[in-house]
């Protein structure tokens, strides 16, 4: 645990002596004495243990330790800056928006839950929330025209200068009207071929799951094909005839809770993956920004394990 008794006000002169290598002009620029300075750097030192300035010729140098513990507490007093700056700009009312790329999975589970809770912390805060496919969201994160991406786990190759926050997991799911044909028994899967089947575009995050699920259940193609990444017109198209949609089931949760759209009895439990937070690396959110990635992981806890 960090000594209790090492203050800012240590820190701060502890680091100004060693950019100035003077006691004197480190008082000037902290305005106050030099005997004030001195004793401060005393009381540090025996906290510490060790002496961090030592005597060279008519002026001081900067110790071992003293270089060790520099490093630190320079990182200490920038993140405290941050914190703020970032608080200064949310109070001040930035009117830099906050850009979130959200996949179809989050947008319809997560996000409008998490936006109210954020609204009610009157931040006044602008957001921008974007959807499309994840290799789209990702290169716009990259390129720093995004702050966060809320979605699947990108495969490996592609995390490369990003961090991921694993918040829940979901599966894949066969999703119908309610009422349609292989909802009434047998195996759904030898019924696939008789219907049109939404599948996710190629450059989704979730295709390579379902190939993979396919073929492990023997099934190398579907005749009655069409690709889209689009929820609307999925949801649209399933509840107007007699198509199977394959989606994750967080873009499909309500629907089937509300009895609108119904899953097939297929196990897809292998089809399971990792719905989370991705950002750059580099990057450190604003305060707005981290009050939403808490509203976020608040609505996320309340997702069952299961899903």
């Amino acid at each position: 645990m960090i000594d209790s008794r090492i203050k800012f006000r240590h820190l701060q002169t502890f680091v100004e002596v060693a950019r100035q290598k003077s006691v004197m002009k480190a008082a000037d620029l902290l305005h106050v004495s030099q005997p004030a300075v001195t004793k401060t750097i005393r009381e540090l030192e025996e906290v510490l243990g060790v002496a961090v300035f030592e005597r060279d010729g008519r002026g001081i140098k900067i110790t071992r330790y003293g270089e060790v513990f520099l490093k630190h507490a320079g990182a200490a007093l920038t993140a405290l800056r941050q914190g703020f700056d970032s608080v200064s700009q949310a109070l001040s009312g930035d009117t830099t928006p906050i850009r979130i790329g959200a996949l179809p999975t989050v947008s319809t589970r997560i996000m409008p839950k998490a936006m109210q809770l954020f609204l009610a912390e009157g931040t006044g805060a602008r957001i921008k929330i974007v959807t499309g496919e994840n290799a789209v969201l990702l290169e716009q994160l990259r390129v720093g025209d995004l702050d966060l991406v809320v979605g699947r786990l990108a495969a490996p190759e592609k995390m490369t200068g990003f961090s991921f926050e694993h918040l829940y997991s979901e599966r894949v799911v066969f999703c119908v009207r309610a009422g349609h044909p292989l909802l009434s028994g047998g195996s759904a899967f030898a019924g696939l071929d008789a219907y049109p089947v939404l599948m996710p575009t190629r450059a989704s995050i979730i295709r390579p799951f379902v190939e993979r699920f396919l073929i492990t259940n023997g099934i190398a193609g579907l005749a009655n094909q069409i690709e889209t990444v689009s929820d609307a017109f999925g949801r649209a198209f399933v509840r107007e005839s007699d198509a199977i949609w394959i989606i994750s089931e967080g873009v499909v949760a309500a629907d089937i809770a509300e009895g609108k759209l119904a899953a097939l009895p297929i196990d897809t439990s292998e089809t399971k993956g990792p719905v989370g937070l991705t950002m750059r690396t580099d990057a450190v959110p604003s305060m707005p920004l981290a009050i939403l990635m808490q509203t976020i992981r608040e609505v996320a806890g309340s997702v069952s394990p299961a899903a």
